[in-house]
């Protein structure tokens, strides 16, 4: 019965990646740690952060997805969500460090001493538990999200005003974090992470399952936004979209709709950045940078917005692409990418897999229309 049901709920496309992230999650460890090392199969250790980044990045984009393209939110300050779920990991892995650090101090972490703190702040109690730990990575983006909502949607600001608040507020919060008195260690970050869930976070098996991991909450939070965007929330949500006034004036409460969307995408935003932050190894101010939310939007748009599969596949795309480009033609690779977006904006204006489904829903109506016209003949001819 459940499974009838997901064939009902979600399309060929959805459960077609779910399959590929489900079959990325056992065959990247198995070719990591398994397949010998000379084998043209084998896949290295820095790989499989790689990938990992590529998918977290990936989580990512769909959040933006969720209000920009079944929305109509253009947000410019995504990134700063994602920064704040990997500060509160960080700070988790941070105190795991304990006595095993430069200092010494079993409480204190190295920058703290160094800048001659004397006890930890307030704000980093708890986060020697993972359970409190993942929770603030949730609940942190989303309450910031939630007031920032709260106050821009009620007040009708729409449209670019609202992506410029956007990008603002993660330029303050970069702003903020690169000050050393903030407690967040300054413009270094946090990094130099020994153990999570006492385990060696550098060890081959620990970053198999972090990828592994990664993999299946990016398939989770697929399957979320599918089962958001297909309810009758959903239908309602793309109404705001295409037409805000007149579903208004239908008697929905739009800045609710907003709201609540707005909300999940940066939960889903922060649990990217808590994945990314044991798979990279540190986090520091730069991931609050304004230019990081747009290069999300670039992901988005490339893949294809309001499709979900999209955004996931523009990510690995365009960041798969940076990789190449860096290391064949470090300096070209940024006229490399450029052609490619102005390639994109010019020829698939909806992106990729937008594009696909706007081809084959033309040929679908043509074969339609050449069925008809042959039933229409013979009706005639009769």
């Amino acid at each position: 019965m459940i499974s009838s049901w997901l064939l009902r709920g979600f399309d060929r496309k959805t459960l077609i990646t779910l399959a590929l992230l489900a079959l990325a999650a056992v065959a990247v460890p198995v070719m990591n740690l398994v397949v010998p090392a000379g084998s043209a199969l084998h896949i290295p250790n820095y790989m499989v952060a790689l990938l990992g980044k590529y998918l977290c990045y990936a989580m990512l984009a769909l959040a933006l997805d969720l209000v920009w393209g079944f929305c109509g939110i253009l947000s410019l300050g995504h990134g700063a969500f994602f920064a704040l779920g990997g500060y509160a990991m960080g700070m988790y892995l941070m105190r795991q460090i304990g006595p095993r650090g430069v200092y010494g101090d079993p409480i204190l972490p190295d920058f703290m001493v160094f800048l001659n703190w004397k006890q930890l702040p307030w704000f980093w109690h708890g986060f020697d538990m993972f359970w409190f730990a993942a929770l603030m990575a949730l609940a942190v983006p989303g309450v910031l999200a939630f007031i920032f909502g709260w106050f821009a949607f009620r007040s009708r600001v729409n449209g670019v005003y609202l992506s410029i608040i956007t990008q603002a507020l993660t330029y303050a919060l970069m702003l903020a974090f690169f000050r050393n008195d903030m407690g967040f260690g300054g413009n270094n970050g946090l990094t130099d992470f020994k153990d999570i869930l006492g385990f060696d976070i550098q060890a081959d098996a620990t970053r198999v399952v972090l990828f592994s991991i990664t993999a299946v909450m990016l398939g989770l939070m697929l399957v979320i936004a599918s089962a958001i965007i297909r309810s009758k929330y959903g239908k309602v949500l793309i109404g705001v979209r295409d037409a805000e006034s007149r579903t208004r004036f239908l008697g929905y409460r739009v800045e609710n709709m907003k709201l609540f969307a707005f909300t999940v995408s940066a939960m889903m935003a922060g649990v990217a950045g808590a994945l990314y932050v044991p798979l990279i190894g540190i986090i520091n101010p730069g991931e609050f940078a304004p230019a990081n939310s747009i290069e999300v939007v670039i992901w988005t748009a490339v893949g294809g917005r309001a499709t979900l599969i999209g955004p996931i596949l523009g990510a690995v795309l365009v960041n798969g692409g940076k990789t190449v480009f860096t290391g064949a033609f470090p300096d070209q690779w940024l006229f490399a990418l450029g052609g490619l977006f102005v390639a994109v904006t010019l020829f698939l204006p909806k992106g990729i897999v937008g594009t696909i489904g706007q081809k084959l829903g033309e040929r679908k109506e043509r074969q339609a229309l050449r069925r008809n016209g042959a039933d229409n003949t013979i009706q005639a001819a009769e």
